[in-house]
């Protein structure tokens, strides 16, 4: 595997944990919002760890 692709993998993955947080955040944070962004987030959690 690329280590290249590892590590755009987990840019993404903090990046979605910042979204998640920030959104957390919120006077008034969206659940739908932070249940897309975990979502997105384990998939990324487990391709990396097919890698």
């Amino acid at each position: 595997m690329e280590t290249s692709h590892v590590s755009a993998l987990q840019l993404k993955h903090a990046g979605l944990e910042r979204r998640i947080h920030e959104e957390l955040s919120r006077p008034m944070p969206d659940d739908a919002v932070v249940q897309s962004l975990k979502k997105r987030k384990l998939r990324l959690k487990e391709e990396l760890a097919r890698h």
